[in-house]
């Protein structure tokens, strides 16, 4: 006979997705910066023969939340790679050189 306080019954999230949000938004830039209490995220979307990026969406997050992402976004891209290969990074387009700086601690993503 099994105890039913270690059982552990898997728990179904209930999402609601509109379909504008659905569609998604196209970035191929972020940038991180973060206080000591929440982690900005921007995704911006930068493209060619246009001087200027626009910031297409900012999402907030607690640091363990943070934390959370990056484990997800590791153990996904682990996943990617080991089915499709192992993803390149270019030096020109890992983010190491890019002379932004909008205040704050700044990471790039």
């Amino acid at each position: 006979m099994s105890n039913n306080h270690d059982e552990q019954v898997p728990q179904s999230l209930d999402i609601e997705l509109s379909e504008e949000v659905a569609e998604g938004t196209y970035s191929n830039f972020a940038i991180i910066t973060h206080s000591q209490s929440e982690f900005i995220v921007d995704f911006i979307r930068m493209m060619p023969g246009v001087p200027k990026g626009k910031v297409k969406s900012r999402i907030i997050l607690a640091p363990h939340h943070a934390k959370r992402l990056l484990m997800a976004l590791g153990d996904n891209l682990a996943r990617y790679e080991a089915n499709f290969g192992e993803v390149e990074i270019d030096e020109m387009q890992g983010g190491q050189n890019v002379p932004l700086n909008f205040g704050g601690q700044t990471g790039l993503a």
